[in-house]
């Protein structure tokens, strides 16, 4: 069973940056296409950054520039970085495949505050 355990969320003030990683627990990276979800209060959990198999990425509009997705093979984690945050980034972050077939681990909370 394939398990995903996020981190590296916390309180940044705008402008602000933060590095997310999503640990699998099995051989997924690298072999699976691998995203960055993101749910703010009240809304849907929505795409935010994707890593093919490739090693091409895709980026939601919003987060374009300012989001980078990248993978370590070795050790089964795929990271997030995030620069310039703004308040709207403010949500719980989450990694899965894009068919979401494995299920969603804990989240990590990342708040955008002065």
């Amino acid at each position: 069973q394939v398990q995903f355990v996020e981190s590296g969320g916390g309180l940044v003030q705008p402008g602000g940056s933060l590095r997310l990683s999503c640990a699998a627990s099995g051989s997924l990276i690298g072999i699976w296409p691998m995203v960055w979800y993101r749910q703010a209060p009240g809304k849907q959990r929505v795409v935010v950054a994707t890593i093919l198999i490739s090693g091409s990425t895709d980026y939601a509009q919003s987060v374009k520039g300012r989001f980078t997705i990248s993978r370590d093979g070795a050790v089964n984690t795929v990271y997030l970085q995030m620069n310039s945050l703004k308040p709207e980034d403010t949500a719980v972050y989450y990694c899965n495949t894009p068919s979401k077939v494995f299920p969603w681990g804990q989240g990590t909370q990342v708040t955008v505050s002065e």
